[in-house]
């Protein structure tokens, strides 16, 4: 995993990093010339993001999530304020109080939200959080004039060109995906038809929780979530890729993201969870648990 920052060593390098400059990457250009498709892309900035205790997350809406609704905040599941969620646990309508720091288009403090509940979080086939707010929409944008970043609907390309904004760290990531991975294992946790970069995203601890952003649409397409540090394989921070015939590949300095195009078809009227819904493939939790 792209290591969640923790401590008073947490702290002094986030305030270093806002010292260093890295407002200037936000509209950065894909780096992967080969890649890069011809098509009009929208500028990337940092409105929507936000900075947790020791990762990165932003504010999302569904496709059909109301002004009115309590806004949701999305970061992973290895962030939770609890600790890491086992293999096959799985996180549903538990309070928190979390707050997270809001940023604007220019990587500027814009204010502080704060989480009521975790309505959703595992590290089961994806690696993903999402917080109810005690913010609507309506009120974070009248207040702060930020609006919430869009969960994508369709399952992303390869060869699209993405930027990966960290909202701890307040960089950018411009880079294109890869390709997609049938299973990533990293220590006891698997995930699902993962996102695998190109090599100009070195993503680093604290980019964990970062939406990616598909710089044509605009859109959320995934999470940021890992990375290959040291080479070994399978191990904690060193994800390998399982391909269908259960074959091992390692790709050392490559990083991962979990897609999230499922998401909001387990969210319904009022932004309420429904693991129930029709389409729906999130994990559910396991009886009486949860």
């Amino acid at each position: 995993m792209n290591r969640p920052l923790v401590g008073a060593l947490a702290s002094a390098v986030l305030g270093a990093a806002a010292l260093v400059g890295t407002v200037g990457t936000a509209h950065a250009a894909p780096q992967d010339g080969a890649q890069h498709r011809t098509q009009k892309t929208k500028a990337v900035d940092f409105a929507g993001t936000v900075a947790l205790s020791n990762c990165s997350g932003s504010v999302v809406r569904m496709p059909t999530s109301q002004p009115n609704d309590p806004a949701l905040v999305m970061s992973n599941g290895h962030c939770l304020e609890s600790g890491m969620p086992g293999p096959g646990e799985v996180v549903v309508d538990q309070r928190s109080s979390r707050s997270f720091t809001l940023l604007n288009k220019s990587a500027g403090r814009a204010g502080t939200i704060r989480a009521t509940k975790i309505a959703y979080a595992t590290m089961t086939d994806t690696d993903v959080s999402l917080y109810e707010t005690s913010s609507t929409y309506a009120q974070i944008q009248q207040k702060y004039g930020i609006k919430p970043l869009e969960l994508a609907t369709d399952h992303p390309a390869k060869g699209a060109a993405i930027s990966v904004v960290s909202g701890y760290w307040k960089k950018i990531y411009s880079c294109n995906i890869d390709g997609f991975v049938p299973t990533l294992k990293e220590g006891d946790w698997s995930w699902k038809d993962s996102v695998r970069y190109t090599p100009q995203c070195k993503t680093i601890g604290g980019t964990s929780g970062s939406p990616v952003i598909d710089t044509a649409t605009g859109k959320v397409a995934a999470i940021n979530n890992t990375g290959n540090e040291d080479g070994e394989k399978c191990t904690v921070n060193n994800p390998c890729e399982v391909d269908e015939n259960g074959n091992v590949t390692v790709h050392q300095g490559i990083n991962y993201a979990e897609e999230t195009y499922g998401i909001p078809k387990c969210f319904g009227v009022g932004n309420k969870l429904d693991l129930s819904a029709a389409g729906c493939a999130l994990p559910k939790p396991a009886a009486g648990r949860g």
